[in-house]
């Protein structure tokens, strides 16, 4: 199942939005995190900093079989070899992984689907003991240039809220401004 109000827009734009290396390390992804797991892949924009940035594998999944291949491609090209591509409906079959099997997950502009809770649950299940989620989505602006309609757009409260229901510990001050457009939480699995 696709996640509503999902599609991808031009990948060069696409990529303006953000800055993947950066995010990644307000989320402290470096050389200390091994095994990832990145909930939707998309062209590629997190997963290819985040081979560069870990010790372990990244487990990059997606429904769509166009997205799969492309960041294959990017990564044959690049020489990356930390990468395990998944095509897979993760929304309606969860991820395939073992619990406690990864340091972090990657849930980036995905929470406003219709389960947001189970997803993160799904985070929570595969995540070892001290492990962390990290959330980025659109700010609740109606001026950003891009985003899922205002009507299903999560406020970083309703995140926080979600993540707490699954399970996560959350502290305020791992809540971050990304600008220009997106914000930032960090939840973590109890334990360790």
């Amino acid at each position: 199942m696709k996640v509503r109000d999902s599609g991808m827009p031009e990948e060069g734009w696409w990529s303006t939005f953000f800055d993947p290396e950066k995010a990644l390390r307000t989320f402290s992804i470096d050389g200390n995190t091994g095994d990832i797991l990145e909930f939707g892949c998309g062209y590629g924009t997190f997963t290819i900093p985040a081979a560069r940035l870990v010790s372990g594998t990244v487990h990059a999944l997606d429904i769509e079989p166009e997205m799969i291949e492309m960041v294959r491609e990017k990564c044959a090209r690049e020489g990356i070899g930390n990468v395990r591509l998944l095509l897979r409906d993760f929304v309606a079959g969860g991820t395939g992984l073992p619990d406690n099997s990864v340091d972090a997950a990657l849930l980036f502009n995905i929470l406003h689907h219709e389960e947001p809770v189970a997803l993160l649950k799904e985070a929570f299940r595969v995540l070892r003991p001290g492990g962390i989620a990290a959330v980025i989505h659109w700010n609740y602006d109606p001026t950003t240039p891009r985003g899922p309609s205002m009507d299903i757009r999560p406020r970083p409260e309703q995140c926080m809220e979600w993540g707490r229901k699954a399970g996560f510990a959350f502290d305020e001050e791992e809540r971050f401004d990304l600008k220009p457009y997106h914000y930032g939480l960090l939840f973590r699995k109890p334990g360790l």
